[in-house]
C-alpha cells in the first residue's frame, strides 16, 4: 500500500535531517562518558562517590563529558519532539498504528537488554553479596520494567537496565502526543508549546514525578520548535541567533544564577536550534552520509550498561582491579565496543524484530493496521 498524501502545511518541505540524525549518535555516547565512573563502583550497597578527575582518562580534555554527559538525555527528549512532529503531525492515519509503531520499535531490544542485565546482576551479586550501581533488582522493579512503566512514580530507583529510565518516562511523553495529535494538527505551536510550559511549570514547583513532566516538557519543546518552522519556514541565520542567545542565557542562569535546571533547559533548546541551523544550511544534502547514523543511536544507550556491566565482572575475576579502567585505550575500548553493538543491534536485531512485530501485527484478524 502506497504511502498516503500528507496532509497540507504539516510537514517541512525538507525530508531528511542529517545533522540531527548524526547528533542523535553523539549524545548517546555523550551519556557513555558520564556512566564511564561506574567502572570505579566497588561493590557497595549506597552511594558511592566517584573523583572524576582523578580516575578518568582524557578527564582535562573531555571534563564537559564526564561531568555533563548526562543532559544528552534532555536533548534525546527534545529532538523526539521534533522528530515526532515531523512524521505524524501530516500523517493522517497515525493515530491508529502509533502505538504498534511504537512497540515493534522500542520493547524487543528493552526487552532483550532487560533479561541480560538480570542474568549479570544476578552473577555479580553472586560474587559480590550487592548489585553493580542499580540496587532494586526486585520481582517489582522487573514487572514495571517489563512494561517500560518502570518510571512513572512507582519505583524506588533506577532498577535492572538503569539508563532505559528515560524511555520509561518518554512513553508517557507519546500517551500525552498521541491524545493532543487532533489539536496539534489544528494549532501545533501553540498547544505544543502550552504543554512544554506547563509541564516544566510543574516539574520547577517540585511537583510529584518531577522527571515525567520534564520529559513531556522537553519533548513538546520540541514538537513546538516544529511548529514554529511549519509557520516561518527553516532559516540558518535566525536559528544561529536564536540559539547564540539561549547558550548566553544558559551561561548567565548556570554560571550566575546557580539554577542547573534552568540552564539546561536553554542549553539543550541552543543545542536544537544550532544542529537544525547545520541542517538548514545543508542545501546540497553533503551530510547525506549521516543519515542513518542516528539509527545506532538507541542501541548504544541501551547496550552500553550490559556492555559495562560484563566487564566489570570479566575484570573483578581475572585481573582482580579496575584500574586498567584509568588507560585512555580503555576508554575507546568501551565507547567504540558500545557503538558498534548500537549499529549491529540496529541491523541485525531490531529491524528484523520490527518487521517480525509488524508482520505479526497484520497478521493478526482483530489487527487493521495497515502495511
Amino acid at each position: 500500500m502506497g504511502a498516503a498524501t500528507p496532509l497540507p502545511g504539516l510537514r517541512l518541505p525538507k525530508r531528511h535531517f542529517n545533522a540531527l540524525d548524526l547528533s542523535r549518535l553523539l549524545a548517546a555516547c555523550a551519556v557513555l562518558f558520564w556512566h564511564y565512573q561506574h567502572f570505579f563502583v566497588p561493590p557497595v550497597d549506597y552511594q558511592f562517590h566517584v573523583n572524576r578527575p582523578r580516575v578518568s582518562p582524557f578527564y582535562h580534555e573531555l571534563w564537559w563529558l564526564f561531568d555533563y554527559g548526562h543532559v544528552a538525555v534532555q536533548y534525546f527528549w527534545a529532538v523526539s519532539g521534533f522528530v515526532f512532529a515531523h512524521v505524524y503531525l501530516a500523517d493522517a492515519g497515525a493515530r491508529g498504528r502509533f502505538w504498534l509503531a511504537r512497540v515493534a520499535r522500542l520493547w524487543p531490544l528493552h526487552l532483550l537488554t532487560l533479561g541480560l542485565v538480570a542474568v549479570l546482576q544476578a552473577v555479580y551479586n553472586g560474587v559480590n553479596g550487592t548489585e553493580f550501581i542499580y540496587h532494586h533488582q526486585d520481582a517489582k522493579h522487573f514487572l514495571l520494567s517489563l512494561g517500560l512503566a518502570h518510571y512513572w512514580g512507582w519505583q524506588a530507583d533506577q532498577s535492572f537496565n538503569g539508563p532505559s529510565w528515560s524511555l520509561s518516562t518518554e512513553i508517557l511523553a507519546y500517551a500525552a502526543f498521541w491524545l493532543l495529535l487532533p489539536g496539534l494538527r489544528r494549532s501545533p505551536t501553540m498547544l505544543a508549546l502550552s504543554a512544554a510550559v506547563l509541564a516544566m511549570a510543574l516539574f520547577f514547583l517540585k511537583a510529584p514525578d518531577g522527571p515525567v513532566f520534564t520529559c513531556i516538557g522537553y519533548f513538546f519543546g520540541g514538537a513546538a520548535v516544529y511548529g514554529a518552522a511549519l509557520k516561518g519556514g527553516l532559516r540558518a541565520g535566525p536559528l544561529v541567533l536564536l540559539a547564540g542567545m539561549l547558550t548566553a542565557a544558559a551561561l548567565w542562569l548556570g554560571l550566575a544564577q546557580h539554577w542547573g535546571d534552568a540552564a539546561m533547559l536553554a542549553g539543550t533548546f541552543a543545542a536544537l536550534l544550532a544542529v537544525l541551523a547545520i541542517d538548514t544550511a545543508d542545501r546540497g544534502d553533503k551530510l547525506a552520509v549521516a543519515r542513518h547514523l542516528g539509527d545506532a543511536s538507541y542501541g548504544v544507550y541501551l547496550w552500553h550498561f550490559p556492555i559495562q556491566l560484563g566487564l566489570v565482572l570479566l575484570i573483578d575475576q581475572t585481573l582482580g582491579s579496575r584500574a586498567i579502567a584509568r588507560q585512555p585505550a580503555f576508554l575507546l575500548f568501551f565507547v567504540g565496543a558500545s557503538v558498534l553493538a548500537g549499529f549491529a543491534s540496529h541491523r541485525w536485531f531490531e529491524r528484523p524484530a520490527q518487521r517480525l512485530v509488524m508482520r505479526l501485527a497484520r497478521r493478526s484478524p482483530r489487527s487493521a493496521a495497515p502495511a
